[in-house]
């Protein structure tokens, strides 16, 4: 999870997170790959749930509110634009994950800290 603050969460890179957990509960517990064993089944036997995505989600989020209210660092990097698809960004996964509108709106609630942190901890609790 080094670094796992600035990973853009994109669809296919959540499905191989969740992959990867289930394969580090499986190697924990010494379930061969062999054995026929439903991930649901594997959770019960290590009285566990999904949880590795949303940690990097909170780290993100914790990350990310800190970071925009330095007000020193903004524009800092100034860069070419690429050639082809435009990539999706960190402030775009991020105002997809809490349910706020727009990017902009995600900004101004990073500088309301109290308001920041109940944001957070009530899309936790959703379990999105």
């Amino acid at each position: 999870m080094y670094g796992s603050e600035a990973w853009t969460i994109t669809n296919k890179f959540k499905k191989k997170l969740k992959a990867k957990e289930m394969w580090f509960l499986r190697q924990m517990l010494k379930i061969p790959w062999t054995a026929k064993k439903t991930n649901e089944r594997v959770l019960q036997e290590a009285q566990s749930e999904r949880s590795l995505l949303h940690k990097i989600r909170k780290r993100q989020a914790t990350f990310f509110g800190d970071f925009t209210r330095q007000e020193k660092l903004e524009n800092v990097i100034k860069t070419r634009m690429m050639t082809g698809r435009q990539r999706e960004r960190l402030t775009d996964g991020m105002a997809k994950w809490l349910g706020v509108g727009s990017v902009v709106a995600i900004l101004q609630k990073t500088n309301m800290r109290q308001e920041w942190r109940g944001l957070i901890a009530s899309t936790m609790e959703q379990g999105t």
